[in-house]
């Protein structure tokens, strides 16, 4: 269970009683609170940026979403659905890293009914189409369940919506914090993995994959529809070996499991030269591989350019995963090896 170092609270946040509900809580506690006397977040210590990384990591800041105009999501959703920003995991290579830049810090919240009111607009706007919303575009919210029982809610909220899907994706294994949600098949609940090697070198803080894959067994026999997104894969060293290893042990964990609703996402490693700087910043002894001349530079959806893989590279990669998870899971749905 996340536990933060320290408690940052808006001062608008306070409007809520949920805040009111929070700050009691971490005050029994012994957790040191900071309240402020604006919405600018100040109070976390650190002299350069590896500890400014560290101590936001560590802190939780509760407050207001003030912006109910949410960000698209393409092309895996309609719209972001703005509960949680931040990540208690420190890995690597997350974009995160680049995005938050020196606001690592987790910032949850408390107006989630004014969110989900908001989305249900949307959700209006678009008649009988479906519309999909994406809960971790800018964050992994499960850490701070325990706390903010924002996911519950959506989960419920989408239950009840015939035309609104949710979808989130997490690294962490304490899903008893929603699992009892009513969910009506309109939840879809992914969770990133990797292999042992990957998390143990770039996924600090974060639990193994044993624990995601037995995290995912419990979500799976509720009903949830599931997803697998195996991101970044590494094309380096024995790493077929070890991706097959990997998807064995999701094999050997779900397969006799019945009605399930599997996908999987296979996204390799990227980077920018913007996201390399930042890494090497808050992680100077990486060992993450970001040489460019070992990449091809290519130009995204965004307009920005990034290293990947190289074609060869990617066909090898696409043909391995398809046969391997047609191998092991093989009533699964593969939406994408990119």
């Amino acid at each position: 269970m996340f536990i933060p170092g320290r408690v940052i609270f808006e001062k608008d946040a306070f409007q809520y009683s949920k805040a009111i509900e929070l700050y009691d809580y971490f005050r029994s506690k012994g957790i040191e609170i900071i309240t402020l006397s604006s919405n600018r977040v100040q109070g976390i210590p650190g002299d350069n940026p590896a500890e400014k990384y560290r101590e936001g990591k560590r802190t939780l800041v509760i407050g207001v979403r003030k912006t109910l105009k949410f960000q698209t999501c393409k092309p895996s959703a309609h719209f972001q659905l703005p509960l949680v920003s931040g990540c208690v995991g420190q890995c690597e290579y997350c974009y995160l890293n680049t995005q938050l830049g020196d606001k690592p810090y987790i910032r949850a919240y408390v107006n989630v009914d004014e969110i989900l009111e908001q989305a249900g607009k949307y959700i209006k706007e678009r008649g009988d189409e479906i519309t999909i919303f994406e809960g971790a575009a800018t964050s992994d919210p499960l850490p701070v369940e325990p706390y903010t029982k924002g996911l519950t809610k959506a989960i419920e909220y989408f239950a009840r919506s015939p035309n609104g899907r949710f979808r989130f994706v997490t690294k962490f294994a304490n899903v008893e914090d929603f699992l009892d949600a009513e969910h009506g098949g309109h939840t879809t609940v992914r969770f990133s993995l990797n292999t042992d090697e990957v998390i143990r070198s770039y996924e600090h803080k974060t639990p193994s994959a044993r624990k995601r894959i037995e995290a995912a067994g419990k979500v799976i026999e509720k009903g949830y529809p599931t997803g697998f997104l195996i991101a970044p894969v590494f094309l380096e060293g024995d790493w077929k070996k070890e991706y097959d290893a990997l998807l064995k042990m999701l094999k050997d964990n779900i397969s006799h499991m019945e009605n399930k609703d599997v996908s999987f996402e296979i996204i390799s490693h990227r980077f920018t030269t913007k996201a390399k700087n930042r890494i090497l910043q808050v992680f100077p002894e990486t060992t993450l591989p970001m040489d460019e001349e070992n990449r091809s530079y290519k130009y995204g959806q965004f307009g920005y350019g990034k290293y990947v893989y190289d074609k060869g590279h990617i066909n090898d990669m696409k043909e391995f995963f398809m046969e391997t998870i047609t191998k092991y899971l093989p009533e699964s749905k593969i939406l994408y090896i990119i």
